[in-house]
């Protein structure tokens, strides 16, 4: 295998650029956006609060040995999730509870950037910026090649084709679809003449909203991050937490058209009507602070998922991955750590062989996705303003992970499995074990 191309130089396609390091003689990383330090423009929600969670911190780690070392000398936060960290999911304030694990509290372009740098110091990986992922070339039922254009040439310029942008074609053994929700690989399969992939979808309509403050150091003491779940009966929540630089970023969002305010007065009474009375000591220390300097919004209409894996039949050298195949309400923090999931199935595809790669990736990938995708599905449909209704079997299931919930306000044994389930170090399954299952049936 000669050569990959990856579409994206978001977290998804970093970290399989990586895997693909490993496996072909070359990769290319061609991105939409002119690549520079901070937010990219093809990337709104790149500006709000992003959780790595502890499996996505030691995938990445795995993947750039000594990356997460490297992001704390450089500025991120380490913290201890349930000793330096107020949790209120639920409605339940989680109990403190010491754990083997640490959480790590960034902003996205942040940790983008370093992962950008370690990727391209590998001898055989180059990047695009600035080129649009146009189309794969496909021979028969195999891609051999990705037409690319550019994104940013100059009006008047023309193309030696004689169209109105240049455009370049690349060889491709392998074409990667990294580009997010807005991935077009079902779209070129279906131009292609293959079934597309039934997509999943539900209609969460999230708004929200994120600015950053500056505060005091040890302003709620030795804690570090504060976040606050939204519930069917109050379907707002926020997440403020310490990120490089000193600062502190602040997203507060609701789910079923119940949106914050991009004024401050408006946001901030947004935000406390989420700080629970127990957290005296929040809004306070937010009014007090400097001004922020500009308060940005944005929306998600609906989560996605794309049924890659059930396919019957596709192209030999085309994938998707990341958001392309499953996007979640943003609220629950996952994505990243999604992500990073599945560049762990690409790896482990590759390394039984190009045989049938394709589709045993996307079952691969799709299993990745499942947690992911079933925990923010349970979360989001039992909410009465989102349309849909669970099976029995998963409202039985939602009731007791409830359950749980509020024995880990008084018991550190159920505060420890959930945020382990949490953070996806463990499958949900680690929650019916006897010593849980005692613990809930007398605290919950």
């Amino acid at each position: 295998m000669d050569h990959a191309v990856v579409c994206g130089a978001g977290l998804a396609g970093l970290l399989s650029a990586r895997v693909l390091a490993d496996r072909f003689a070359r990769v290319t990383v061609v991105e939409r956006d002119r690549l520079t330090r901070g937010p990219r423009r093809g990337v709104p929600q790149g500006r709000h609060a992003h959780a790595l969670l502890p499996r996505g911190q030691q995938i990445i780690d795995e993947l750039f040995p000594g990356a997460v070392a490297e992001l704390v000398v450089a500025g991120a936060v380490p913290y201890r999730p349930l000793e330096q960290a107020r949790m209120v999911l639920g409605g339940n304030r989680m109990c403190r509870a010491a754990m083997d694990n640490h959480g790590l509290a960034l902003t996205r372009p942040f940790l983008e950037d370093h992962l950008r740098a370690r990727l391209l110091a590998l001898p055989n990986v180059d990047l695009l910026d600035g080129w649009d992922a146009v189309a794969p070339t496909l021979t028969g039922d195999a891609v051999t090649a990705l037409r690319i254009a550019r994104t940013d040439t100059a009006p008047g310029t023309r193309a030696a084709g004689g169209g109105g942008a240049e455009e370049r074609v690349l060889p491709a053994d392998l074409v990667v679809d990294a580009m997010g929700r807005a991935g077009r690989s079902s779209l070129w399969l279906g131009e292609a003449g293959f079934e597309r992939p039934h997509t999943d979808r539900v209609a969460v309509d999230v708004g929200y909203a994120t600015c950053t403050f500056t505060l005091p150091d040890g302003v709620f003491g030795e804690d570090l991050l504060i976040l606050v779940g939204s519930t069917p009966e109050r379907p707002r929540g926020l997440a403020l937490f310490k990120v490089e630089g000193g600062r502190w970023i602040l997203s507060t969002g609701g789910m079923c058209g119940d949106h914050p305010p991009t004024d401050l007065c408006g946001f901030l009474d947004y935000v406390a009507s989420v700080i629970p009375g127990s957290m005296p000591d929040v809004m306070p220390a937010l009014r007090a602070a400097p001004l922020p300097a500009e308060i940005v919004p944005a929306r998600f209409p609906d989560a996605v998922r794309r049924r890659f894996e059930r396919l019957r039949r596709v192209p030999r050298g085309l994938i998707a991955t990341g958001d392309a195949v499953c996007s979640v309400d943003p609220l629950y923090g996952q994505g990243m750590s999604a992500a990073a999931l599945q560049a762990l199935a690409l790896r482990d595809t590759l390394a039984d062989g190009g045989h049938d790669l394709e589709r045993r990736f996307y079952r691969a990938a799709g299993r990745a996705a499942e947690t992911v995708w079933r925990f923010a599905l349970t979360a989001d449909l039992a909410f009465p303003g989102v349309p849909g209704r669970l099976p029995l079997t998963s409202r039985m299931i939602s009731r007791y992970v409830d359950r749980v919930q509020r024995a880990a306000t008084k018991d550190p044994s159920c505060a420890i499995a959930f945020a382990r389930v949490l953070g996806l170090l463990d499958p949900p399954e680690t929650l019916m074990r006897p010593a849980i299952l005692r613990q809930t049936l007398r605290h919950g």
